[in-house]
C-alpha cells in the first residue's frame, strides 16, 4: 500500500518537475530527499526520460524523409543557380560591351549631329554675309574703274540694305565705319576730276566751239537730206550710216568714233525721228566760248544766242572728255 502511494507521489512530483517552471523546482526536489525514497524516484525519471527519447526519435523518424527530400532538392537547386549565375554573368558581360559600342556609336553621332547643327548654322549665316561681301567687291570694282555713280548707289545699297541684314560682325562694322570714308573719297575724286574737265573746256574752248559748230552744220545737212528721203523705219544705226555717208561726204576731219552723238532718249518710230531728229537734248551742260560771243547751256541743250537766231546742235562724245589739244599758233 505505501509503494503504491509513494509511485503516485512520484509520478506526481514528475508531472509537476515537467510543467513547473526550472525557477520552482526546488521545494519538489526537497520533498523527493525527504521521504527517503530518492533511488526509486531516480527509476522513475529515468524511465519517463526514456519515453520522451522515444518520442523524439519517433518523431524524428516521421519527418526524417521529408528532411532528406528538401535537401536533396535543395542541392539540386544548387546547381542549377550556379548555372544561372554564370548564364547571368555571361549575358551581363555581352550587355556590357555591346553597350560600350553603342555608347562610342550615340557619342559620334553626338559630334556628328553638333557639327550638322554648326554646318547649317555657318551656311545661314554666310547666306546672309555673302551678298554684303559681294556687294563690297563690286564696290571696289566700280571704284577702281572710277564709275563713281553706280559706286555711290552700290554704296547706299550696302549702307541701307546689306549691312543691316548681315547682323553684328566684325567686318560689317568695319565695313560700316568706312563707308563715310569711302563716300568722301567718291565726293574729293569727282569734284576734282570735275575741275580738272572744267579746266580743260575752259582751256580749249575755242578748239571746242570750233568743232562744235561743224557738227551743227553737219546735223543741219543730216536732218535736210533726211527730210527729202520717204518716210521709212530708221533705226539708231542707219543714222550713224547716214552720219558716217554725211562726214566722209564733207570732208570732216572727226572719225565716226570722235564723232558720235550723245543720245540720251530711246530709239523712237521713224515718225518721230524724222519729226524731232533736230531738237534732241545734250546729257551735258558747260560753257563755251565761239568767236567772241558767249554761248550757254540752258538745262540740258546747248544754246547758240546770237541776236538773229537760235539753233540747237549736238556736241560728239569726244568733245565731253578731257582732250589736250594744241593751241593754234
Amino acid at each position: 500500500m505505501a509503494s503504491v502511494e509513494a509511485a503516485a507521489e512520484h509520478e506526481r512530483i514528475l508531472r509537476e518537475i515537467e510543467s513547473t517552471d526550472t525557477n520552482c523546482i526546488g521545494p519538489t526536489l526537497r520533498s523527493v530527499y525527504d521521504g527517503q525514497e530518492h533511488g526509486l524516484f531516480m527509476e522513475k525519471l529515468d524511465a519517463r526520460i526514456r519515453n520522451h527519447d522515444r518520442d523524439i526519435e519517433r518523431m524524428c523518424n516521421h519527418h526524417f524523409q521529408g528532411f532528406v527530400d528538401s535537401i536533396t532538392e535543395l542541392l539540386k537547386v544548387r546547381g542549377e543557380a550556379q548555372k544561372l549565375k554564370s548564364q547571368v554573368t555571361e549575358t551581363n558581360q555581352r550587355l556590357q560591351d555591346d553597350g560600350k559600342q553603342l555608347m562610342a556609336s550615340m557619342e559620334e553621332l553626338k559630334q556628328c549631329r553638333v557639327q550638322q547643327r554648326n554646318i547649317a548654322t555657318t551656311i545661314d549665316k554666310l547666306t546672309h554675309c555673302l551678298p554684303v561681301l559681294e556687294m563690297y567687291s563690286r564696290l571696289q570694282e566700280q571704284m577702281s574703274a572710277k564709275r563713281y555713280y553706280p559706286a555711290l548707289r552700290t554704296l547706299e545699297q550696302l549702307e541701307q540694305t546689306c549691312l543691316p541684314r548681315a547682323g553684328q560682325y566684325r567686318f560689317c562694322s568695319i565695313m560700316a565705319e568706312n563707308i563715310p570714308k569711302l563716300r568722301t573719297h567718291i565726293r574729293d575724286t569727282a569734284m576734282t576730276q570735275l575741275r580738272d574737265f572744267l579746266e580743260s573746256i575752259r582751256k580749249h574752248s575755242d578748239k571746242i566751239g570750233e568743232t562744235a559748230v561743224k557738227q551743227a552744220q553737219l546735223q543741219r545737212s543730216l536732218d535736210s537730206s533726211l527730210s527729202g528721203q520717204p518716210r521709212v523705219l530708221i533705226g539708231r544705226r542707219g543714222k550713224k550710216e547716214a552720219m558716217a555717208a554725211a562726214t566722209e561726204s564733207n570732208s570732216s576731219p572727226l572719225s565716226e568714233q570722235d564723232s558720235g552723238i550723245l543720245d540720251v532718249e530711246d530709239e523712237e518710230d521713224d515718225d518721230d525721228e524724222s519729226s524731232q531728229a533736230g531738237s534732241k537734248r545734250l546729257s551735258a551742260a558747260f560753257v563755251v566760248g565761239i568767236q567772241g560771243r558767249q554761248h550757254t547751256m540752258t538745262g540740258m541743250e546747248v544754246n547758240l544766242s546770237p541776236p538773229s537766231r537760235r539753233s540747237v546742235f549736238k556736241v560728239p562724245v569726244a568733245l565731253l572728255r578731257p582732250v589736250n589739244f594744241t593751241q593754234p599758233s
